[in-house]
């Protein structure tokens, strides 16, 4: 009697790929507005995102003129955490910086 199935061994194989499945990654983004400074957005980029001040200093830019800049791409819990922490240092400093996710 053989112990070879090929058949379940090509199930297991394909369980086996699925499970290797890349994560979802999903882009922050910084959204601008009318009050917050950019001093304290090159700071959040340095902060939150380990910019360094010239990355800091040009995503900022790219939000002044654009209305949204991407701060980074990383997983869902990554991402959800950095928007977290935006929003909760944006309101401790009195400002409404916006900070979304969406999928990349």
């Amino acid at each position: 009697m053989s112990d070879h199935h090929p058949d379940l061994e090509e199930k297991l194989g394909a369980d086996v790929e699925e499970e290797l499945d890349e994560p979802r990654m999903y882009k922050v983004l910084l959204h601008n507005d009318n009050y917050t400074t950019m001093e304290f957005v090159v700071s959040v980029l340095q902060q939150v995102f380990h910019k360094s001040p010239a990355e800091a200093t040009m995503i900022m830019l790219n939000v002044h003129k654009s209305g949204v800049g991407v701060c980074g791409v990383y997983t869902a819990e990554v991402a959800e955490t950095r928007v977290g922490l935006v929003h909760y240092l944006a309101k401790k400093n009195g400002f409404p910086l916006k900070c979304s996710m969406e999928e990349a």
